[in-house]
């Protein structure tokens, strides 16, 4: 399972470390490298908390027979990567709650090992931060809002209602965006009650900022999820005019001019017949015109193999599930061994998003 640190986590460490330093000064009378060297194994013990609460969102996932595929470490905490979605309502509530309920646990330990250690001690003073992290984590976690865990735990709660995982998504991606604003209206009353560190301001309204927008994604996800049943590959995939290898360029577009076929692909065969490569419109529109009638598609083309490639049956969801693993502009439709269509990123993107614009 891959462990993988955003770089956003970079701001929260030097944040929490030079906070937490200036508060070990004072608590227990340290010199700043004394300070500075607490603040960094708080920080240490808060990720490893983080981490425990992700892997209890991968372990869930894994017993019910979702894979995961990686832990990404980041600024709202963390996220558990997995390779399907949930198959049930009950399923995702479980998988939502099982992260904040590590972090309450974390939080009760801390708690009873604050309670058990001499106070004025390093030990006493770490334990009640880390209390106080992880009841704020589990609390702020189960908000009722995407992209937090509560709001995995809304979308199961509407779609288990209305049967509709879709409807789910997009009404927790809503309260998410009034969740994002709440954060931000209270980051700005604690800034005028001046009850907020200057140094946090920034880090509180990037969390805010990154609220909002995964909020707006789960909204557009869920749209887009609406509109998967519309794919249809075998009609979606332009055609593709075949060119022998070598065919200068300028000959090649007057051949999809005389065939009437202006959006079809090119696609370039060996002497076999069998399409090998085809012809990237990007670097087909870096070459002028003038040079058309000397640059051979060949060297305007990508190798057939270079091109993630998908079934003419695929569904909606595989097509997009390819598009996220194998982001690219074209596409091979395939039957069998057969190649026998192309879809372009832009027509895929004009189905399911029509009221995007989008650049062909």
């Amino acid at each position: 399972m891959p462990l993988r640190v955003d770089a956003s986590m970079l701001l929260l460490t030097v944040v929490v470390t030079v906070l937490y330093a200036a508060l070990a000064r004072r608590q227990l009378d340290l010199g700043p490298l004394g300070g500075y060297l607490v603040g960094l194994g708080f920080v240490i013990s808060l990720l490893g908390s983080v981490l425990l609460h992700e892997l209890g969102h991968a372990l869930t996932a894994r017993r019910y027979g979702i894979g995961v595929r990686g832990i990404t470490l980041e600024l709202l905490g963390g996220y558990t990567e997995m390779d399907r979605d949930a198959p049930s309502p009950r399923v995702e509530l479980l998988i939502s709650l099982a992260g904040p309920a590590v972090s309450a646990v974390l939080g009760v330990g801390a708690v009873a090992a604050t309670l058990a250690l001499p106070a004025g001690t390093l030990g006493h003073q770490l334990a009640f931060q880390l209390a106080v992290s992880n009841v704020v984590v589990a609390i702020f976690n189960s908000l009722p809002g995407l992209p937090l865990d509560g709001g995995r735990a809304l979308r199961a709660a509407v779609w288990a209602l209305t049967r509709d995982r879709h409807r789910g998504t997009e009404v927790a991606g809503w309260v998410g965006r009034v969740v994002a604003l709440g954060t931000l209206v209270l980051v700005v009353v604690l800034t005028m009650r001046r009850a907020l560190a200057p140094l946090a301001l920034p880090l509180l309204l990037l969390v805010a900022l990154t609220l909002w927008r995964g909020a707006g994604q789960s909204i557009r996800m869920a749209r887009i999820g609406r509109r998967l049943h519309l794919v249809d590959l075998a009609r979606l995939a332009r055609a593709v005019l075949p060119v022998p290898a070598g065919t200068p360029l300028a000959e090649a577009q007057r051949r999809r001019d005389e065939a009437g076929a202006p959006e079809a692909a090119l696609g370039v065969v060996d002497s076999a017949g069998r399409t090998v490569a085809l012809v990237d419109p990007a670097r087909v529109a870096a070459v002028s015109r003038q040079r058309w009638p000397w640059v051979a598609v060949d060297e305007v083309a990508r190798d057939l193999s270079a091109v993630p490639a998908l079934p003419v049956g695929a569904d909606g969801e595989r097509v997009l599930e390819t598009v996220r693993t194998h982001p690219g502009a074209q596409y091979v439709v395939t039957s069998g061994e057969d190649v026998v269509g192309v879809l372009h990123i832009a027509d895929l993107a004009q189905l399911l998003e029509p009221e995007r614009k989008t650049n062909t």
